[in-house]
């Protein structure tokens, strides 16, 4: 397996550590716009570098895109950016005749006038509209398969399979307790997908009604986070998992709910009332003139690279998956989780806890599928796929998830 890396960023740089430790594939070529951020990814590697090279690529462009999958011999793309540039990765792995995987789907975008009630273009529709020209290719694109969605979407299945005969809910529960020490606001992963995210109207999946929208942090619950994390209350989110679930597993309903605390909310709240949230560029003064700028981009220009906050950061992570139902004419409820200590991701990998938690699973995926215990064509989320041999291939990476019955 040859690999095209897009993305040297936190997560891409987390996936070179991971995968370095690994003998599944013959080489992997970790491409990033900024050169040298690519070239200090596989420095990094040190004598375990050998299978690894480093580009420049602009990921927005497709001919470039399809050029370095033929220079390289690439027969897969991972992509590791943010979701600005899914769809030209996506469709250009395609045109190649590449396999794909991603950790964030394409972007949605709100009914145009009823965004807190009904769906408009929701995340990923974009990529299972070109479904069928993947299945004729013979190719396969793994959407989703990060941590959140991806680890948390074979739980669902896992839930299912063996777990439970009848399903009510599949609900999504992410919470940490981590601080950042120096910074009053610091968020451990990209500020750009955390306001898209948290700001758009968040999905729910009824079977009865199918998806629909509530108001950005409706429905406050208290969740109890394992292995000392604690009481963390959650709110609902947009996310991937809600679009993908209901798509290969039945249940009565399906949701996501992210442990954001009041003070984030309220900064998320401030910078969409000020309309620092935008992605369109607005005209500035600079001292060459005019100047075009996206306000979210600032913003993220404003605040510390997630990925060099490790050695600040102190605590834990949770991801997990928490279904309700029945099994043997008994009701039932567990709670599949990973946690992550930062400190113990710091000291293995050199990463910090929330970008490694997130890099560990498309790397697992790619082993499955240079294996043969994943495959397939089309455009497939991670439930599509037989759910044991990926969480047994964690453990074996020395990343064990747990289970707790409610």
């Amino acid at each position: 397996m040859r690999v095209l890396l897009v993305g040297a960023g936190g997560v891409g740089t987390a996936i070179t550590r991971i995968a370095a430790r690994r003998p599944f594939f013959e080489h992997m070529t970790v491409a990033d716009y900024d050169l040298g951020r690519a070239e200090s990814a596989v420095a990094a590697l040190r004598e375990k570098g050998d299978r690894f090279g480093a580009a420049r690529l602009d990921a927005s462009d497709r001919a470039a895109v399809r050029q370095a999958l033929g220079e390289h011999r690439c027969d897969v793309l991972l992509n590791a950016t943010d979701p600005r540039f899914v769809l030209p990765l996506f469709e250009s792995a395609l045109a190649h005749g590449a396999h794909y995987l991603d950790m964030a789907m394409s972007l949605s975008r709100p009914h145009p006038t009823r965004p807190y009630e009904e769906c408009g273009v929701k995340l990923g529709d974009e990529q299972f509209e070109r479904a069928a020209e993947w299945e004729a290719a013979g190719r396969l694109a793994l959407v989703g398969m990060g941590v959140e969605p991806g680890l948390s979407d074979v739980f669902a299945r896992y839930a299912s399979d063996e777990l439970f005969d009848e399903i009510e809910e599949i609900g999504i529960r992410d919470g940490a307790n981590l601080t950042v020490d120096g910074y009053d606001f610091a968020p451990s992963f990209s500020i750009w997908t955390t306001i898209e995210e948290c700001l758009n109207p968040p999905v729910v999946y009824e079977q009865e009604r199918g998806w629909y929208t509530t108001a950005p942090f409706s429905e406050p619950e208290v969740f109890d986070f394992p292995e000392g994390i604690g009481p963390v209350e959650c709110v609902n989110v947009e996310h991937e998992e809600v679009l993908l679930v209901p798509r290969w597993l039945k249940a009565r309903k399906v949701t996501f709910k992210y442990g954001l605390g009041d003070e984030f909310i309220g900064v998320l709240r401030t910078l969409h009332m000020l309309g620092l949230d935008r992605t369109e560029p607005v005209s500035v003064k600079s001292g060459s003139g005019q100047a075009a700028v996206s306000p979210r981009d600032v913003v993220a220009a404003c605040l510390p690279d997630p990925a060099g906050l490790g050695e600040r950061m102190h605590g834990k992570t949770c991801a997990g998956t928490w279904v309700k139902g029945v099994k043997d004419g008994r009701p039932r409820e567990v709670y599949l989780y990973h946690v992550v200590d930062n400190q113990w991701s710091m000291r293995e990998y050199g990463s910090q806890a929330v970008v490694w938690q997130t890099a560990i699973n498309p790397v697992a995926a790619l082993e499955l599928l240079a294996g043969g215990a994943w495959g397939g064509s089309g455009v497939l989320g991670p439930e599509a796929l037989p759910p044991r041999p990926f969480l047994d291939l964690l453990t074996e990476y020395g990343a064990p998830w747990g289970m707790r019955e409610q």
